[in-house]
């Protein structure tokens, strides 16, 4: 699903992450409530080799806390009526599952809507592979936690940003182009003017997570990135329109 836009897609992260936990029918109704265009949810397997139910959970630590949806609850949740204009962002945190995430979208007929994201470039190659009919992000850059809201780990951490700042408009572009991925999707830190301009230019789109400040998001949205994902879908401009 493409349409015109004059404003970046407002993307729920977890649904509204913010409002309600994560990765629960909770939080996508919340974001549904707040008007976002996609709700972006995390597919994770019970066993780390990539066998076991499909749940939906961020990490290990998050499945062992709750009772979490499994994927077929939750597409069945996002396949209703209500979410019918809503496109969603499933994303792959381990590599090995793939498959069955492609055929549980098409058993729900919401491979359409969907874009999968992940930063296991081998499931990107497997995806595609097998389902050419479904948008790839390829998610950077590679890390499991938010090293630069740690003080002791943030001044390596921006070091890692400059070097990546340079490095990854380059082979953004060169992904999309040979036709690897659709989408580039980037922490904020990572977005710059070149980023934008490089993906653009390589005909691929920018998504940009994960983004908890309004000053953020505005400067984001005036660099006509494609879209911009939040935790509390609240923060988007109250007037903004498709």
């Amino acid at each position: 699903m493409s349409a015109v836009r004059d404003r970046p897609r407002r993307v729920g992260h977890k649904g509204a992450h913010a409002l309600a936990h994560g990765n629960t029918a909770a939080s996508f109704d919340a974001a549904l409530g707040l008007g976002v265009d996609m709700i972006e949810f995390d597919v994770l397997p019970a066993h780390q080799d990539g066998t076991g139910a499909l749940l939906l959970a961020h990490d290990y630590e998050d499945a062992a806390a709750r009772e979490p949806l499994t994927l077929q609850q939750g597409l069945a949740h996002l396949a209703a009526p209500a979410f019918a204009g809503i496109e969603l962002d499933v994303d792959l945190k381990l590599p090995g599952y793939e498959d069955r995430v492609v055929a549980a979208l098409r058993e729900h007929g919401l491979t359409e809507r969907t874009l999968i994201s992940t930063m296991e470039v081998a499931s990107l190659a497997r995806l595609r592979a097998i389902a050419p009919e479904i948008r790839l992000g390829w998610s950077v850059p590679k890390v499991r936690r938010d090293y630069l809201a740690h003080p002791l780990t943030r001044p390596l951490a921006y070091g890692a940003v400059g070097v990546l700042r340079r490095t990854v408009p380059r082979q953004a572009a060169a992904a999309i182009r040979a036709g690897r991925v659709d989408a580039l999707m980037a922490h904020w830190s990572l977005v710059t003017p070149r980023l934008a301009r490089a993906v653009a230019d390589a005909g691929g789109e920018l998504y940009v997570w994960t983004v908890d400040d309004a000053a953020r998001i505005a400067a984001l949205e005036r660099l006509g990135v494609a879209g911009i994902i939040t935790n509390d879908p609240r923060l988007f401009p109250a007037d903004a329109s498709p």
